[in-house]
């Protein structure tokens, strides 16, 4: 049970009502109008909360579950302990993430100026944006509705936020145009300027940055990522695309829509990642090069060339995923022989 001093919880809502909304559906036997108080993990969860299984390494717990209720797929049902009322799923994961949505909703944002708040007389705010202790908002800056700006953020000139995007603390944006609905958590940095430097024995030299940096919608970056601005071209992350915490976008890089950054992930300047692109935590991506939609790369893997549309990659430099798995069982098998 999540703990009410930071988490306000919905419902309780009956079984039907969340098979409904999560897009399963009820087995054979369930009772739909059981009262469901919460959600929980397979091992702690109880009587009256629903739990979920899509990794099969955890059946054993599943099979051992107090939950009154669960959402698995067709496939586990036989395994479910008697009494528990299934909802059948054809992505449980999704499913359960739509039911938590439900019991535990952001919060609304209610509008208003904190005291603090440093707002440019150039710069126009919505009347139903929430502006927090701190937050200082620059000439000609356009804030939309029901957006959210946590303490201390600040907004450079000519930003625009598009409506009901949150801003965490201690986030700063500039140079940069955001779509709607984006989630951007604290410290996060967009529009720095990006690395371009010319090397020279007589002093390096600072190329200026003059582009900018335009998000779709719906895009979620995790707290203290970094999303350079353009050298001349923008820097572009699609529509749904979410980043995890501590992750590096160049310059100039294009990303399109609905990809996933995992941790401490880095993409260097001027590459381009197509649709649905995975990238695994720690992987490195080295400029100039193009990722095709669907390619998914391997954590803590470096690419150095392009990967082809649908492709999976690992290692260093980043192959065929069957490839790194052959050369990986190779090494293995030599070092136990040197070792007899």
């Amino acid at each position: 049970m999540a703990d009410r001093r930071f988490f306000e919880r919905s419902g309780p809502f009956k079984l039907g009502e969340l098979a409904s909304l999560a897009d399963a559906e009820p087995a054979p036997g369930c009772d739909t109008d059981l009262i469901v108080h919460d959600t929980g993990s397979l091992e702690s969860a109880t009587g009256n909360e629903i739990s979920f299984l899509e990794n099969r390494k955890y059946l054993a717990a599943f099979e051992n579950s107090q939950a009154g209720a669960c959402v698995i797929s067709t496939k586990d049902a036989e395994r479910a302990p008697a009494g528990m009322n299934l909802l059948f799923s054809s992505n449980p994961y999704r499913s359960f993430a739509l039911i938590t949505r439900h019991f535990y909703p952001e919060k609304p944002v209610l509008g208003g100026r904190h005291a603090s708040a440093s707002i440019a007389d150039t710069a126009t705010v919505s009347a139903t944006a929430e502006i927090s202790a701190g937050v200082v908002i620059d000439d000609d800056a356009v804030i939309g509705d029901e957006v959210h700006l946590g303490a201390n953020v600040y907004i450079g000139p000519g930003v625009h936020i598009g409506d009901g995007t949150r801003v965490g603390a201690c986030a700063s944006l500039e140079y940069c145009e955001v779509g709607r609905n984006c989630n951007f958590h604290p410290g996060v940095r967009i529009g720095t300027r990006g690395f371009g430097v010319a090397m020279d024995p007589r002093g390096h030299v600072e190329l200026p940055q003059i582009g900018r940096v335009i998000i779709g919608n719906d895009v979620e970056i995790g707290a203290n990522t970094t999303v350079d601005r353009g050298m001349g071209p923008d820097t572009v992350i699609g529509d749904g695309t979410k980043i995890d915490n501590l992750v590096q976008i160049g310059h100039n890089v294009e990303i399109g829509k609905n990809c996933i950054f995992a941790a401490q992930s880095g993409i260097a300047g001027s590459t381009k990642l197509g649709d649905f692109v995975i990238c695994a935590a720690k992987v490195g991506v080295i400029g100039h090069l193009t990722v095709g939609s669907g390619a998914r790369i391997a954590g803590m893997s470096g690419v150095v060339k392009d990967v082809a549309p649908g492709e999976t990659v690992a290692g260093i430099p980043a192959g065929p995923h069957r490839e790194w798995l052959r050369k990986q069982a190779y090494l293995e098998n030599v070092a136990k022989r040197r070792g007899k």
